[in-house]
């Protein structure tokens, strides 16, 4: 467990906003749409997402009457899981890709779960008002950003979170063990991967303004190593 201690940012300025369609750079899971329906036996099979997911609720802890977001939700497993954990919160699941948010929300119904909601949006313009969320929560959906929209993504987090809500991210990250790092000496060539794997979330996050930033814990995926961390926008 590391407490990183960087220079806090300049406080991103509060603004309220409405979701403009940007979806050129929007990247879908797997990075094609056809593949889409392999995505969740996948994570299951071969990312283990059970586990680290189920790691991400225990540390993000959901409290009854929280507001939730989970920010590129995917076909909702997470969402689900912090539902089922916390029935008494409200859990909204965000996408860019309507294919994946139908599924999510068939799969919330299959599980009798009617009060998810689901939005449209993408990361670095979220269409929410400045202070909406009580936490903020993703899921393998950082890597897929560039660096200057990974900072843009952070800077709404930051807006979008209540004073002294917190966000936590489960994502590729640092390696840990040598087998890790022979992975990870491959995807951190690649632009979108670079900055996980060279474990640069955690100063972008306080570059955008969070506090107490930390990397919570690590494991070993198939491809590559995945890190949590947690952030804190400051009161």
């Amino acid at each position: 467990m590391r407490l990183v201690h960087y220079g806090l940012g300049d406080t991103m300025k509060a603004r309220a906003t409405t979701m403009t369609e940007k979806h050129s750079n929007y990247i879908p899971a797997l990075n094609q749409n056809w593949l889409t329906p392999l995505f969740d036996p996948l994570l299951r099979y071969i990312m283990h997402e059970d586990i680290f997911k189920r790691r991400l609720v225990d540390q993000a802890n959901p409290q009854p009457n929280e507001r939730i977001l989970d920010l590129g939700c995917g076909t909702g497993t997470l969402v689900i899981m912090f539902q089922r954990r916390q029935p008494a919160a409200e859990m909204v699941g965000l996408d860019g890709d309507d294919q994946v948010l139908e599924i999510a929300r068939q799969k919330a119904k299959q599980a009798g779960l009617t009060t998810i909601r689901w939005d449209k949006g993408l990361a670095n313009d979220l269409p929410y008002p400045v202070d909406s969320f009580d936490k903020v929560v993703s899921s393998l959906m950082l890597h897929h950003l560039t660096l200057p929209d990974k900072r843009r993504a952070f800077q709404e987090v930051f807006r979008v979170l209540k004073p002294g809500g917190s966000f936590h991210i489960a994502d590729f990250g640092p390696p840990h063990d040598g087998l890790m790092r022979f992975v990870a000496r491959y995807m951190s060539r690649l632009e979108r991967t670079a900055d996980n794997f060279r474990g640069q979330i955690p100063l972008l996050l306080s570059e955008s303004g969070f506090s107490l930033v930390e990397e919570t814990g690590h494991l070993r995926s198939a491809f590559g190593p995945l890190s949590l961390y947690r952030a804190v926008r400051p009161i």
